[in-house]
């Protein structure tokens, strides 16, 4: 019988590495002989990617309620277009941020009404079976950002108290959120991490390969 596909996301501040875990991840399930999609947020679907570069330019100083209603209209579209879509084909899931991102980046980070990003978020119709919740040391995550030079996004740009409070967001989510979260220590090298991640993926693997 053919495994029930999954939805699962990586949470985490600027430098815990999550695009490269959600690549890794991707690749051993496919070697496992799952069917795997990586995808992303803000992004995943041509109009979601559209709100992408204007969330990430920093052409406009958006406030923080019309940000989180920007992120989560570009969710709508990611996952009517992509995720859902997906998950009915089949196919498993790998997602570089959620929603859970929202509530620590706009929720935390910058005050937007937290009852509001949780409705919404509950509106979404969808939660992922498992969340990464990638944790690293603050001069890890910030000489990885710097490592970044140019290419850094505006909120890698924001300053160290944002930061912080984004971090502790991500904690607050996985603590109030144990069934679903799980909190894997990110300051090592990309293998170490990763091979934390599937040492907690395979904790739950009845959960993530059950019928």
């Amino acid at each position: 019988m053919p495994h029930k596909p999954r939805f699962i996301t990586f949470e985490g501040g600027e430098g815990a590495g999550k695009s490269t875990q959600a690549r890794l991840l991707r690749d051993a399930l496919v070697d496992l002989g799952l069917p795997v999609l990586q995808t992303r947020e803000p992004g995943g679907s041509p109009g979601a990617e559209e709100l992408r570069g204007l969330l990430l330019s920093g052409r406009i100083a958006w406030s923080a309620p019309a940000e989180a209603l920007l992120h989560f209209a570009a969710r709508a579209e990611h996952v009517e277009k992509t995720i859902r879509p997906a998950l009915d084909a089949g196919t498993w899931v790998v997602c570089d941020r959620f929603a859970d991102s929202t509530m620590a980046y706009q929720g935390y980070g910058q005050g937007a009404d937290r009852a509001m990003i949780a409705t919404l978020t509950g509106l979404m119709g969808i939660s992922p079976d498992v969340t990464i919740v990638l944790d690293v040391a603050e001069h890890v995550a910030l000489a990885r950002r710097r490592a970044r030079g140019d290419m850094a996004d505006r909120y890698e740009r924001l300053d160290a108290a944002f930061h912080a409070r984004v971090k502790e967001g991500f904690r607050a989510i996985a603590q109030a959120e144990q069934q679903r979260c799980v909190l894997v220590p990110a300051d090592g090298t990309a293998p170490e991490v990763h091979a934390a991640v599937m040492r907690a993926l395979w904790e739950r693997i009845p959960a993530l390969l059950g019928a």
